[in-house]
C-alpha cells in the first residue's frame, strides 16, 4: 500500500505543478493580451497623427502654389477643378 499512496502523493505534487503552471500561464496571457491591446492602440493613434499630417502637408503643397510656388501648380489646379466639379453637382442638385 506505500508504494501506492506514495505513487498517488506524487501524482498529487505533479498536477498541483502543472495547476501552478496553467495559473502562471494564463497571467502571463493577461499581461501580453494587455501589451497587444496597447500597442494596437498606439498604432492606431500613430496612423491617425499621420493621416493629419499628410493632410496638413497637402493643404501646405496647395497653398503654397497658390502663393506663386511653381511645384505643385497641376496638383493645385487638378484640386480647384475637382472642387468647382464639386460645387456644380451641388448646385444642380439643389436646382432639381
Amino acid at each position: 500500500m506505500s508504494k501506492i499512496e506514495d505513487i498517488v502523493d506524487s501524482l498529487e505534487h505533479k498536477i498541483s505543478k502543472v495547476l501552478l503552471r496553467v495559473d502562471h500561464l494564463k497571467q502571463a496571457n493577461l499581461e501580453l493580451s494587455k501589451d497587444l491591446a496597447s500597442a494596437r492602440q498606439e498604432i492606431q493613434t500613430q496612423k491617425q497623427l499621420n493621416i493629419d499630417w499628410e493632410e496638413k502637408y497637402e493643404a501646405l503643397k496647395i497653398a503654397n502654389s497658390m502663393l506663386g510656388s511653381d511645384d505643385n501648380k497641376r496638383e493645385t489646379k487638378l484640386k480647384i477643378n475637382a472642387l468647382i466639379r464639386d460645387i456644380d453637382h451641388c448646385i444642380a442638385q439643389l436646382s432639381d
